[in-house]
């Protein structure tokens, strides 16, 4: 399981948030650090079971770096305050379907899917899933799907049908997302508890259809 001090660093981080406080408490940074990687590495090893695309994947290959990048941002934090890993084939900057991890005191969540995909990638995503909505949805009407997760992530999802689509398909609802994810939430609680690894590698394999899927449709 996560350990509790990771959860008080990131907590006392987000109220710290600058660099004299962080390098104050370096120390603790990177006992945090390594609690994460190390259960990154523990994950990835019970996701490399049922999905061998994942097999051999470093941990730290898959975890984001704590520092924001400010150059855009009206935020000028120098450090995020949670940790995060995108676990696919190629590491955490791939574009194929991942299992990601994120671990924020409050608003921890593990997911599966595709974010965000090139134009390209999701034109050919959307077309296969209209020339296959039975099996698109069979997969996550499926009563292990649901039992994790309840919908596809909605956030921008388009009002209309996508531009050279049609609008009367009945199955166009499916095809308006701009990402192909879905996530479970994590209470602290939940986090902290020994069956965490457990429960997380039930919620990925019930994922691993939906990703099958995905790569498919965008040659990965």
């Amino acid at each position: 399981m996560i350990q509790q001090s990771t959860l008080k660093f990131l907590s006392a981080l987000k109220k710290n948030n600058n660099r004299d406080w962080f390098l104050a408490n370096k120390k603790d940074y990177d006992a945090a650090k390594k609690d994460f990687i190390d259960y990154v590495q523990k994950l990835i090893a019970g996701i490399s079971v049922f999905d061998k695309k994942v097999s051999g994947l470093e941990a730290k290959n898959c975890v984001f770096r704590i520092n924001r990048d400010v150059r855009f941002s009206h935020d000028k934090s120098p450090y995020k305050s949670n940790m995060g890993a995108n676990m696919s084939q190629g590491g955490k900057k791939s574009p194929a379907a991942s299992y990601y991890f994120h671990l924020e005191p409050g608003g921890s969540f593990l997911a599966g899917g595709i974010w965000q995909p090139e134009p390209d990638k999701l034109k050919a995503l959307r077309e296969d899933i209209l020339y296959e909505p039975d099996d698109f949805k069979k997969i996550i009407g499926s009563k292990e799907f649901k039992k994790h997760y309840s919908r596809l992530w909605d956030e921008g999802k388009l009002k209309t049908a996508p531009k050279g689509f049609d609008k009367e398909h009945p199955d166009i609802d499916l095809i308006k997302y701009k990402s192909y994810i879905v996530v479970k939430n994590l209470s602290d609680r939940e986090v902290l508890d020994k069956t965490l690894l457990k429960n997380a590698l039930e919620a990925y394999k019930t994922v691993k259809p939906l990703n099958d899927f995905l790569n498919k449709s965008v040659g990965l």
